[in-house]
């Protein structure tokens, strides 16, 4: 075998994750019950986010209305979302895979990748799995399923074979029998959309994509057909990587309570927006010249319209400059359900640097530009203030106007969904 067919590695899986969170945090309240993770109805949220198994049991399940899953189970205990508390625990997680092997890849709050080749120090990558499910339930309170396999595309399709607490090896000799019978639509990777296309070409299994015409499936697909066909056949040799890549983008969207179109309330809301954003940023010590807004209108649809500025910049009042005339000259006056902000096209503050002096020196006329230095020495002071005394420290004139976006800055209740890099 070669070396790719000899490595031995783990998706560790979460099961259930929020709500075993909070069974791990009060196990008197919440352990062994059906409890459901859901936001807030008022705002458009009220849908179930996670479930316990006993919830799932009786038939709760994600995405599911609130009101639909309480009559399907009238004692199920419904939660609000702590996203704070969510982080925590998976920090915990994490750190203690690291435990035993440095070679972690972070895919998720509640999933990782562990490349365990080189851990025999502990035992095959089997009894690492059944001490790391073992320790993470009785060290954390926190159920998980693990995948085993000889890459990543594998333990991923084993992780999810068993929940909870399950563990299930499959290495490249097993696919023939173990994954090939499966639904196309049941393979990492293959989307709602993809699998329809597939099964319009007469694959319906994964089996049937492992076999299929590279020449065809690329002419309808692309690249992305040759990686799918290749894991379908058991092969993918993309490593763990430890060393989380740098964002290519930090942004925010907030779903209205309801459907606006006051232009005053909107400009709010983009404050809002550009605030938390230039907030991440500066904590990233990142810089971003493009700024993209996002706009879902009460039809559904969506545009996403950009601006890049001359500078790269991690200032809010930029951001929400450029934000404020991308709504102005693109919004046609319909009710708005969800507005987004991001930041792409970034740079680290030491590039940023680099540059500026590589300019300089070719450049003695530069314009220094000391408002700048003004407003960032301000900034600066307004961050400290916040990161010392909460998010609600300081804030401008029109966030103090209330909104829906408020919640922004309300981190136990922001969730993953609202940061796009996280």
């Amino acid at each position: 075998m070669n070396d790719a067919e000899n490595r031995q590695i783990l998706h560790i899986d979460m099961n259930a994750f929020y709500s075993a969170c909070h069974a791990a945090k009060d196990p008197k309240r919440y352990k062994g019950v059906p409890t459901a993770v859901a936001g807030n109805p008022e705002t458009r949220h009220g849908v179930i986010v996670t479930a316990s198994y006993e919830a799932r049991a009786r038939g709760v399940k994600a995405t599911m209305l609130v009101m639909q899953a309480q009559r399907l189970c009238p004692e199920l205990i419904i939660i609000a979302p702590d996203f704070d508390l969510y982080r925590a625990y998976s920090r915990r997680v994490m750190q203690l895979v690291t435990e035993y092997t440095p070679q972690v890849e972070v895919a998720s709050i509640d999933e990782c990748y562990a490349d365990v080749t080189l851990s025999t120090a502990f035992g095959d990558a089997q009894t690492i799995a059944k001490l790391l499910q073992a320790r993470i339930l009785t060290e954390i309170g926190l159920p998980c399923s693990i995948g085993v396999a000889n890459n990543k595309f594998l333990a991923k399709m084993a992780s999810d074979r068993k929940k909870p607490l399950g563990i299930t090896v499959i290495f490249t000799k097993d696919v023939p029998t173990m994954l090939w019978p499966m639904n196309i639509s049941d393979m990492f990777g293959v989307g709602l959309k993809s699998s329809e296309r597939f099964k319009r070409l007469g694959i319906v299994t994964i089996g049937d994509l492992a076999h299929a015409d590279e020449q065809v499936l690329y002419r309808v697909f692309g690249r992305h057909a040759l990686d799918l066909i290749a894991h379908a056949n058991g092969y993918d040799n993309a490593p763990v990587l430890h060393e989380r890549a740098q964002a290519k983008s930090v942004g925010h969207s907030v779903t209205l309570a309801r459907d606006e179109q006051e232009n005053s309330r909107l400009l709010v809301v983009l404050m809002n927006l550009c605030d938390q954003v230039g907030r991440r940023l500066r904590k990233k010590k990142l810089l971003g010249k493009t700024v993209t807004i996002t706009l879902r209108y009460a039809n559904r649809k969506t545009i996403t319209r950009a601006f890049t500025m001359p500078k790269p910049s991690d200032i809010t009042e930029d951001f929400y400059a450029c934000a404020k005339e991308l709504v102005k000259t693109h919004w046609t006056g319909q009710p708005i359900r969800l507005l987004g902000v991001s930041v792409s096209n970034l740079f680290t503050q030491e590039q940023q640097l680099i540059d500026a002096t590589q300019l300089s020196l070719f450049d003695e006329q530069e314009d220094r530009a000391p408002q700048n230095d003004t407003r960032r020495q301000l900034t600066q002071v307004v961050d400290q203030l916040r990161d010392r005394f909460g998010e609600d420290a300081v804030l401008k004139g029109r966030m103090l106007m209330p909104s829906t976006s408020a919640t922004l800055r309300d981190h136990r209740a922001r969730g993953t969904s609202l940061q796009k890099d996280e």
